[in-house]
């Protein structure tokens, strides 16, 4: 038998088994709200879809084995008394799987077959090896037989519906171990010169070394840092289709994106450890930049959207994500982000600004990446105060920028914008309590009990202290014992499940907790920090999570999620390490 690799064990049903570079994994999960009772091979090329079925055999009857599946970051295993399966990545586009004491069936996972979809299976007679091919996800999944004996072969070049697929059992030496690939359209006969033991240990080797470079300074004290960091590296997908870079989705799960706010605080939480894919994180987005200077709502493999937008915090993660960098960004970097990020500031002065206004808006939620937030309830087209406080902190940035590259006179005129929106942020939706929503047409205002309005508190430094104070005494009102609920509690429009009506996000918890700290409330930002990071801790890494439960929500494998517990959990270990040094000098 193989004996499981020592390592961060986490549930399969709600993380899926995959590798880094891989377009698929391994998971119950088939898509939204929808979970097998077997293991499958999901692939997210084309969109996310379930193209195998994988089944422990009894090795006596044929039927399918009560088994435990078990999962580390290197090896997926089922086993029972009478048996064991070991799964592991080979490479990115290849899994081995070694079988003792039980068989293993391998059949397509959807039973019709259409001139249009379900796959089609057939044995090739150049090799000998079994192939489905998928209308779905356009790929061929390739079982070759290493060892062992293939015992049932049901559906060959079968149209129509049915099952197709094939059993492998054991010979005589009681073991079995095959190869499953997903390639285009064809290669040469599988052959690989390692054992499985070799497999495995690369495949261990291999995230050994991730977590050691994005997490070095994990402890006791941060029991959820290796976790988070396979879910960030088991997420990454390889360049191919419409992704230009190697990409952190935001899950192999049904959220199998890149959207434009999503990817920095996945590059800001790569940035100390692994500056290159870092880089790359934070630049994808920007490949699909459009002719307005609108960077895309979402990218994915074989799609790239443009109907909505995402809020500009890239100026706010461009200088966090200079200040992370182990080395300067070189001029030429220096320029091309310049240049991006000069083309998307100018996308919300013009296209986002009415005719005559200072402030620019949102059309909808969805470019506010608080889709349903009550902020947007009595008008979805509307100016907030969000909105102008990441533009502000956004010009500031690209005043430093172009400073920096010697342009003095953009310099002036990105800090002359700043300031003048800065000016009328707080001329228009300031009252002197809270920050109100505007329309744009009427300008009639509201206010909301959404977090939204309160995430001016990110301009930090930049705001009055009489406004911050305001904010945070405001943001603490959030506060539950697990963290910030986007919706107060006590609201009539609160939802424990309610998206951004309610639960508690990533996202905005990272963008507060730096914006009080920026602007003196340490305290508070440092309960808020704990209380994230307690919460991943217990809960794993959830798209949301129930603000008075802190049950995990929604999609429960997400890499900004795991990013952000990442950057609190380095920031915390890296103050200690400084109040301890500032204490020994003392």
């Amino acid at each position: 038998m193989t004996a499981a690799p020592s390592g961060t064990a986490f549930c399969v049903h709600d993380i899926p088994f995959s590798t880094h570079g891989s377009w698929f994994g391994i998971s119950t999960v088939l898509a939204e709200k929808t979970r097998a009772e077997d293991l499958h091979l999901v692939s997210h090329q084309n969109g996310m879809h379930a193209v195998l079925r994988l089944v422990a055999l009894d090795a006596a009857t044929g039927e399918r084995a009560e088994t435990t599946v078990q999962a580390t970051p290197s090896l997926l295993s089922w086993t029972c008394t009478d048996g064991r399966i070991d799964l592991a990545y080979e490479s990115p586009d290849t899994v081995r799987v070694h079988g003792t004491g039980l068989g293993f069936g391998i059949g397509a996972a959807a039973k019709a077959l259409t001139p249009f979809s379900g796959t089609y299976f057939y044995r090739d007679p150049v090799d000998d090896a079994h192939v489905f091919t998928s209308y779905e996800t356009g790929r061929r999944y390739r079982i070759t037989v290493l060892s062992g004996s293939v015992a049932d072969v049901s559906g060959s070049q079968a149209l129509g519906a049915g099952d197709r697929g094939l059993t492998v059992i054991a010979e005589a030496d009681g073991s079995w171990e095959i190869a499953v690939e997903e390639l285009d359209s064809a290669r040469p006969p599988f052959r690989s010169s390692a054992a499985f033991g070799e497999v495995m240990e690369a495949a261990r080797q291999s995230f050994a070394d991730f977590v050691d470079a994005v997490a070095p300074w994990r402890s006791a004290g941060t029991p959820a840092a290796e976790l988070a960091a396979y879910v960030v590296w088991s997420a990454t997908v390889r360049p191919a289709g419409l992704v230009t870079r190697p990409a952190v989705l935001m899950s192999k799960h049904w959220m199998d994106k890149v959207w434009s706010w999503d990817h920095c605080f996945n590059a800001l939480a790569l940035a100390p450890g692994s500056p290159h894919f870092a880089w790359d994180q934070f630049s994808l987005p920007f490949d699909h930049q459009d002719e307005s200077g609108a960077l895309p709502d979402s990218v994915t493999h074989s799609e790239v959207l443009y109907n909505f937008v995402k809020p500009p915090i890239h100026g706010w993660t461009l200088g966090h994500l200079r200040r992370r960098l182990p080395e300067p960004l070189g001029r030429t970097e220096l320029a091309e982000a310049y240049d991006r990020l000069a083309r998307w500031t100018d996308f919300w002065l013009t296209a986002r600004r009415a005719p005559g206004a200072a402030l620019p808006h949102y059309q909808h939620g969805n470019d506010s990446g608080w889709d349903n937030a009550t902020t947007f309830d009595p008008q979805r087209v509307a100016v907030t105060a969000d909105l102008a406080a990441f533009l502000i902190l956004q010009l500031r940035e690209l005043a430093d920028l172009a400073a920096e590259l010697d342009r003095p006179d953009d310099a002036h005129t990105w800090t002359r914008t700043a300031d003048a929106t800065q000016a009328a942020m707080l001329d228009q939706l300031w009252t002197g309590e809270r920050f109100v929503a505007r329309d744009v047409d009427s300008q009639d205002t509201w206010s909301s009990s959404s977090l939204l309005d309160l995430m001016p508190i990110a301009l930090g430094e930049h705001l009055p202290e009489s406004v911050s104070g305001v904010l945070a005494d405001r943001i603490e009102a959030h506060l539950t014992s697990h963290g910030l609920a986007t919706e107060l509690p006590a609201s009539p429009h609160y939802l424990s499940d309610g998206y951004w009506r309610g639960p508690i996000w990533a996202p905005a918890t990272v963008l507060v907790e730096d914006g009080l700290r920026r602007a003196g409330h340490q305290r508070l930002a440092d309960e808020i920090s704990a209380r994230f990071r307690a919460l991943c801790e217990t809960y794993g890494f959830a798209e949301n999570f129930d603000a008075l439960t802190g049950t995990g929500l929604r999609d429960r494998a997400y890499t900004w999620t795991a990013s952000s517990y990442l950057l609190l959990a380095r920031d915390h270990q890296q103050r200690r390490t400084d109040a301890g040094t500032a204490t020994t000098v003392a």
